[in-house]
């Protein structure tokens, strides 16, 4: 699976703009946010779609992204992530 390329991150644009509003997180390089030092949020795709790769406190969660429903659910599955501590 390799990092979303241009095309596929154009195509979740509406998704990054939403996720861009949230002020704790800081985007070093298109699509990969940070919290503070580390490394939260970034994406990939494949023959499959569009997947999420987020840091929680087990580690890193791959998520889909293929619906609007499953757009929605990352994004309350990072708000609540960033209401935690």
């Amino acid at each position: 699976m390799k990092h979303a390329g241009s095309a596929t991150l154009d195509a979740i644009e509406s998704l990054l703009v939403q996720i861009r509003k949230l002020t704790s997180l800081t985007e070093r390089k298109r699509a990969v946010f940070y919290r503070k030092s580390s490394a939260f949020l970034h994406f990939h795709e494949d023959p499959a779609g569009i997947f999420a790769d987020l840091r929680d406190s087990s580690g890193w969660l791959r998520l889909p992204l293929n619906s609007a429903s499953e757009r929605r659910a990352l994004l309350r599955r990072i708000r609540e992530l960033l209401a935690a501590k």
